[in-house]
């Protein structure tokens, strides 16, 4: 049996439907443990409640449950907040395992790490650490230097500890390394993506005539739609998307900012706003665009652009992070630089009057996802990462 530990934060939702919508880390570990359980794994993922109408115990998919704790408030956290009550969750998660002992934890994020450390004390049972962006690369704005060191030295700490860490990237390998972490200990393993569901055939989203540029992120300024915006005013005739996070101008401050820097850009009519979307809605919307744009200043593994590779449609990133890894300069996207809205135009416009070039970069991005991304491939790797823990405790 393999123990996937998700983030204290996480939730789910009841009838088995998860509701990490388009959290990245949420996605991760619901869709590996989904594959694990398709190769005939018995996978437990474990969270801390934060909503009082969740259920305690339901079945995610065919060898997968999902059981929650209450450690502190059942309310979402900040993880400073997370952190006060992480010695509680791996108090109750130790009571689970001494009466039905894991041969594996994999433990997701490093607060997932400190708590099943707490737990597994005399149990013996080997862990496996993936911290989806160590401090180093994960700098919050307003995040307190202070607290960034904290995270650095636990971080440091569990990756000196465990036997096993998986990255996602090879970016987030080299920082484990500046860390400390000794450089046999750490595998790469990038997240994946479910090309059952990701692919170019399938519904599509409604579109009229214009060019159509998609932004998909639940933190949008973050993922660059202020560039993505101040772009738009020299691509004309062209709209853009913004879906996934902010909901409409009138109800979420993030929106409500994004529109007015469009109404000052005298965009306004070229940019919408679609607000959370349904897990099982994202291909199609995917499939309905253009361009995917992902233009962070600094980004862990980047799951989006990966997704939308599957499904054949080109993607202009910022030459940062994962997306070093997943979105190759020329071949299946390209690269621009952080904060350059009139590089992002250039780049866009030579894309749209090019549709050869287009679908040719569509081609190999889908072809690139099948054959690195899919899930099938990844839980393979990782279950090799397990057998070598488990040998070598």
């Amino acid at each position: 049996m393999v123990t996937v530990l998700a983030n204290p934060r996480a939730s789910s939702g009841p009838e088995g439907a998860c509701r990490w919508g388009l959290d990245g880390h949420g996605v991760h570990v619901a869709e590996l443990a989904t594959e694990l359980g398709r190769q005939g794994h018995q996978v437990t993922i474990y969270a801390r409640r934060q909503d009082p109408d969740e259920h305690d115990l339901l079945r995610l998919a065919p060898g997968v449950l999902v059981e929650e704790f209450t450690a502190g408030p059942v309310a979402p956290l900040p993880w400073q907040d997370v952190l006060l009550h992480v010695t509680v969750l791996g108090e109750q998660l130790a009571r689970r395992w001494r009466q039905k002992r894991p041969e594996i934890i994999h433990a997701h994020s490093w607060m997932s790490s400190l708590a099943s450390l707490v737990a597994e004390q005399g149990l013996r049972i080997p862990l496996v650490h993936t911290p989806h962006g160590p401090a180093l690369l994960q700098r919050r704005d307003g995040e307190q230097a202070a607290a960034v060191l904290r995270r650095i030295r636990l971080e440091r700490a569990i990756g000196r500890t465990v036997p096993a860490t998986i990255t996602t990237w090879t970016g987030q390998e080299d920082e484990l390394i500046r860390l400390g972490v000794p450089r046999h200990r750490i595998d790469v393993a990038p997240g994946g993506v479910d090309t059952r569901a990701f692919s170019p055939h399938g519904g599509s989203y409604p579109r009229g005539e214009r060019p159509r540029l998609l932004l998909l992120s639940r933190r949008a300024e973050q993922h660059g739609a202020v560039t993505a915006i101040q772009a738009l005013t020299r691509i004309p005739g062209a709209e853009l998307i913004i879906a996934g996070g902010p909901g409409t101008p009138d109800t979420d401050p993030q929106a409500h900012r994004l529109h007015l820097l469009a109404k000052q850009e005298a965009v306004a009519d070229r940019v919408f706003f679609l607000g959370p979307i349904q897990r099982d809605r994202v291909p199609e919307l995917m499939r309905s665009a253009d361009l995917l744009l992902t233009l962070p200043r600094y980004t862990g593994f980047g799951r989006v652009p990966v997704e939308a590779m599957a499904c054949g449609i080109p993607v202009i990133a910022t030459g940062v992070g994962g997306h070093l890894d997943t979105v190759l300069d020329t071949v299946t996207g390209v690269h621009v630089l952080p904060d350059r809205p009139q590089e992002v135009a250039r780049q866009i416009r030579g894309l749209l009057a090019d549709p050869t070039r287009r679908l040719a970069l569509g081609i190999a991005g889908a072809d690139r996802a099948r054959s690195r991304y899919a899930w099938t491939r990844i839980a393979r790797q990782i279950t090799t990462v397990y057998d070598r823990a488990t040998q070598n405790p």
